[in-house]
């Protein structure tokens, strides 16, 4: 029986019934149709399949399952096929746990630094978190287990996360936080869509028609079932009515009556609930069909694991001092979370890792080590013995390797942070080693971006993000030379907190957030200000060298309709093998829209040996050169200069080459009495008519200008006279103002 059959044996009781979760994590089954319930589990870094009673939030034991790195560090990598690879190792556990759905991506953008669930999104670029999304969804996917993308939409802050209403234009909405959720769906169609909690510009998500219905359901053509975070339901029918299919968790028959009552009385069509029901089925139908009996290896999926930790790790500075030299005596290391890694995030994504080293143990395999804690991993308390201890230690040792980083009580889902600083114990005792050390090199475990007031004092950094269960094993590979690092920021390190270009807005006010910044966020702000930075969007350091040369294009001048290649050789001038991502930004020239001074449009991740060079390429098309147009609610490329950019970091841009695109679109524009004199003359379609028939009138108010003032200022102080002032300035009567108005609005469709 197909699904259209089963729907029209269905009674409305089943529908109902079928509209939302029979408990927490299962969906209800009808057996009587030979269709099961299934499970969705928490991800995305892991799987989190709970043993007993379901609690959503992490406090109840989940089975063993494989910790990857977050997602905050699986951009790190910059590399669809790494993540690739997780997805597909994720999705074999599914299977073999019984786990229809894994909940993940999150493809949200970092507006702030300080949202406590930063470490599960991938990035503050949009074109980033599209691909890397998508690449994650299609490896899960491949496995036949479904993923859930979310959080659908504009939900950057866990303050009044279940309340707040982001308050945003559209523009910024499809450019920056809508264009993650676009990619991935046209490019990877995942099999659901999770709704956020908040609401949009005052409409929960879980209920928005525009957003669900209108632009995830019909112009992007999302065929999957919308589910609803985990209580993000407000009023059942308006959601039903909007394309929000499977309420989540189970409602408890609650909602059922709702249902009921609005079909019977016709505020809710039997289509739309059809159509609910029929993309919860397939859903249903799609896990039945493609179970499989599989079997993994622990170990495998641990040297998987420990794989994707190396690959994502960030060296944000080295002074020379990396990597170290094995069998080395002198080696202290310090802090609590040498002891206790802080491998993952907390609430929701909280797995039961599998296997966890601790730093000391893996360190024992490349050097004698001596440890001394110095500050504890999980809280701000000054420990005076164990500092002292570990400065004591630090006179002697050749050098000093702290393992600092944000305790778990500093970010976690439910809360956002309100500053991004280290605790103060640990960048106390940090300052305090430099004093005594001239070697000091510091591993972060942190899920989003901390100040660092003693940069210029230590000799290295290493970024960890939350490296998951193989993050040990990792940073020593890393810091011994086994392993030369490659990843690169997915979001940009600011100097302080106020720098960010969400400072006077975050959180909001009476349950209201204002995206004032508008499509300046991360890069696109501190680039298009010149603002310092502490570590720049891209950046990332090797221990070998590579060289961008032989930038070239498919064309020069092309019409925005086109696709264009971009090649660009990467030769590995070091002496040992590396890997270096390629970036390519665009920049808009023409100056006729507001825009960032770059946006990335390419990525590659290139293993190159010592002397060998590779060709990469990038195809550019219309969405690479386009803004988000409101007056045509759809993407505009305007005719005009373009810079395209490839470099090794948002601030390390290695060659650029100039191209001429044209559009192939003409923006709608209505002439009225109030349009200015400047845009009819900049039009080729008024130019002439504009020279031979208003400037004629202005003749004695341009003799007045030219007499007392300099060219540039006469000619700005006319190009803002406006068709009316013809009134004012030369007596033109309304009758003939209407006239030219009309003649012009005529060769407009001419």
């Amino acid at each position: 029986m197909n699904i259209n059959e089963i729907i029209e044996q269905m009674t409305l009781e089943e529908k109902i019934q079928l509209c939302s979760g029979r408990d927490f994590w299962h969906t209800e089954s009808l057996e009587q149709y030979d269709l099961p319930a299934i499970m969705m589990s928490d991800g995305p870094h892991g799987l989190r399949k709970q043993e007993d009673a379901a609690d959503h939030l992490g406090v109840n034991k989940s089975i063993e399952a494989t910790c990857f790195p977050s997602a905050a560090g699986l951009a790190c990598s910059f590399d669809r096929e790494l993540i690739g690879l997780v997805g597909e190792t994720l999705g074999d556990e599914c299977q073999a746990e019984g786990v229809a759905i894994l909940l993940g991506p999150g493809a949200n953008i970092k507006r702030s630094p300080l949202c406590g669930r930063n470490f599960e999104y991938f990035s503050e670029d949009p074109y980033l978190t599209g691909e890397l999304a998508g690449a994650y969804i299609n490896g899960v996917q491949s496995k036949n287990i479904g993923t859930s993308l979310k959080h659908f939409a504009v939900n950057n802050q866990e303050y009044e996360r279940l309340v707040s209403s982001s308050e945003i234009d559209e523009r910024t909405l499809r450019e920056v936080y809508l264009t993650g959720f676009e990619m991935a769906v046209k490019n990877a169609k995942p099999w659901t869509v999770m709704c956020s909690y908040n609401r949009i510009n005052g409409i929960y998500a879980s209920e928005h028609k525009r957003l669900l219905g209108d632009v995830l359901k019909e112009e992007w053509q999302f065929e999957g079932a919308v589910i609803s975070d985990w209580g993000a339901v407000s009023d059942r029918v308006k959601g039903l009515l909007a394309g929000m299919d499977l309420e989540m968790p189970g409602c408890q028959g609650l909602n059922d009556e709702v249902i009921r009552e609005a079909v019977s009385s016709g505020v809710l069509p039997m289509k739309a609930l059809d159509d609910s029901v029929k993309r919860i089925l397939t859903m249903i139908r799609s896990f039945k069909n493609g179970k499989y009996e599989v079997t993994y290896d622990r170990e495998e999926h641990h040297a998987v694991a420990i794989e994707i930790a190396k690959r994502s790790l960030v060296l944000l500075k080295n002074e020379s001092v990396l990597p170290l030299k094995k069998d080395t005596d002198d080696l202290l290391i310090v802090g609590g979370f040498a002891e206790k890694p802080r491998y993952q995030g907390g609430g929701s994504s909280h797995v039961n890792a599998y296997k966890v080293t601790d730093f000391i143990t893996a360190a024992n395999e490349y050097a004698a080590i001596t440890y001394a804690k110095g500050f504890p991993e999980d809280s701000d308390e000054w420990l005076e013995n164990e500092a002292r201890e570990a400065i004591e230690e630090a006179k002697t040792s050749g050098t000093v390797v702290v393992f600092a980083g944000l305790p778990e009580l500093f970010e976690s889902e439910g809360y956002d942070r309100t500053h991004m600083a280290l605790p103060d114990c640990q960048n106390r005792l940090i300052n305090e080693l430099c004093q005594v050390n001239e070697r000091v090199i510091i591993i972060l475990q942190n899920g989003s971006p901390v100040e660092m007031p003693w940069v210029n004092d230590v000799e290295a950094i290493l970024e960890c993000y939350l490296g998951g269960e193989g993050v040990a094993e990792g940073v020593w590979q890393v810091l011994f030379g086994d392993y030369n690092p490659s990843g690169k920021l997915a979001e940009s390190f600011p100097l302080k907190l106020s720098d960010t270009p969400a400072y006077l807005n975050y959180g909001g006010y009476r349950q209201k957030t204002y995206y004032n910044e508008g499509i300046y966020v991360g890069y696109r702000y501190y680039d298009s200000r010149d603002l310092d930075v502490l570590f720049p969007f891209g950046h990332g350091l090797s221990y070998t060298t590579f060289e961008h040369d032989n930038l070239d294009i498919s064309q020069r001048t092309f019409n925005d309709t086109d696709t264009v290649m971009v090649s660009i050789d990467i030769l590995n001038t070091g002496q040992c093998t590396g890997r270096e991502i390629v970036q390519l930004y665009v920049r808009d020239k023409t100056n006729q829209v507001q825009r960032p001074l770059k946006e990335l449009k390419g990525f590659e991740s290139v293993l190159l040996e010592p002397g060998e060079t590779k060709k990469i390429s990038f195809a550019l098309d219309k969405r690479s050169f386009a803004y988000y147009e409101t007056t045509i609610e759809d993407w505009y490329v305007p005719s005009g200069i373009y810079e395209v950019m490839v470099g090794s970091s948002s601030r390390d841009i290695r060659d650029c080459i100039e191209v001429k695109v044209l559009s192939t679109t003409e923006l709608p524009w209505v002439i009225d009495q109030d349009t200015k004199l400047g845009l009819l003359l900049e039009h080729s379609k008024t130019r002439q008519y504009c020279i031979e028939h208003i400037m004629p009138e202005f003749e004695a108010f341009t003799k007045a200008l030219a007499g007392s003032l300099s060219d540039n200022l006469a000619n700005a102080l006319l190009n803002a006279r406006t068709i009316r002032s013809l009134r004012s300035f030369s007596g033109i009567s309304n009758a003939r103002i209407s006239k030219m108005v009309a003649d012009l609005n005529g060769l407009l469709v001419s």
